[in-house]
């Protein structure tokens, strides 16, 4: 299971918690990337009370098999309105132009990243993940190519030594763990029938939990938690506005008014001025 809290995406610190969420996602998913500011939210509210981990869902397998009746797509120039409502429904920055100018040609090689990343820690795999998606998210670049998933393990191993070992993730991405570790998360995913994401399964060790599917408001994701753990309380909530960048490294001034939507501390004008990390 993941770590429950992270300070300055260095130190990290497992807690044990009460209730257990497997977290079904990719970093090619733009709605679980539009879902971070409440999934964050609801970690640092509840810290210690639950624990949490990712699967990843394998979402492009490549363009050749990948089909999604619903939204109409079936090639990456499609894709490019999906992720522009994506970011005006949530407010995450998003740059939905990379399915015109540099389309990755599949979520396989990042979900493998990310998986050998978790080879050396459930933190690792952690932050691994989010640099990932600021990669694509925020800058546009292709998470498809070896090359890019190397440049963001590097630049995180230089950034935070202590947290993941360059040398061993190069040596470990094509092989054999990372990609068993995968297809046993792609295994959780059919044996779950889970077809859209993000998906959250959240139950309490020994009980049968509750599901939620696709971007949903904070409200949602905590009552579905108080449906499994009424007792659940939130132990905290954002004092500070710095103190909350700090807690996860950055955040983006959509992670931060979320935040502050519990705090009240009337901090949104002086927080949004700052640009994220």
């Amino acid at each position: 299971m993941a770590e429950d809290k992270l300070t300055e995406g260095k130190s990290l610190k497992t807690e044990e918690g009460s209730v257990e969420i497997q977290f079904y996602t990719d970093p090619l998913c733009c709605w679980s990337w539009a879902f971070e500011p409440q999934w964050r939210r609801l970690r640092y509210e509840y810290s210690g009370r639950i624990k949490w981990r990712y699967r990843m869902a394998g979402l492009i397998p490549n363009w050749g098999s990948y089909s999604d009746p619903l939204n109409g797509v079936t090639k990456p120039i499609q894709m490019g309105p999906i992720w522009l409502e994506a970011k005006h429904l949530s407010g995450m920055p998003i740059e939905d132009k990379v399915w015109f100018s540099n389309p990755p040609a599949s979520s396989y090689p990042a979900c493998i990243a990310v998986k050998c990343a978790g080879l050396q820690s459930a933190g690792a795999a952690e932050i691994y993940l989010r640099r990932v998606r600021e990669a694509i998210m925020l800058h546009g670049r292709d998470i498809s190519k070896t090359e890019v998933l190397l440049e963001v393990a590097k630049a995180l191993s230089e950034e935070s030594p202590d947290l993941l070992h360059y040398t061993m993730f190069e040596q470990q991405l094509h092989g054999e763990a990372a990609r068993k570790a995968f297809e046993e998360d792609l295994m959780q995913v059919r044996y779950h029938r889970i077809t859209r994401y993000p998906a959250l399964t959240i139950s309490k060790p020994g009980q049968e939990g509750l599901l939620i599917v696709g971007y949903r408001p904070y409200e949602a994701l905590v009552s579905t938690l108080q449906k499994v753990a009424p007792e659940l309380e939130p132990v905290r909530q954002v004092q500070d506005v710095a103190e909350y960048r700090r807690f996860w490294g950055g955040a983006t001034d959509r992670e931060v008014a979320e935040a502050l939507r519990a705090g009240g501390q009337g901090q949104a004008a002086s927080a949004l001025s700052k640009p994220p990390k």
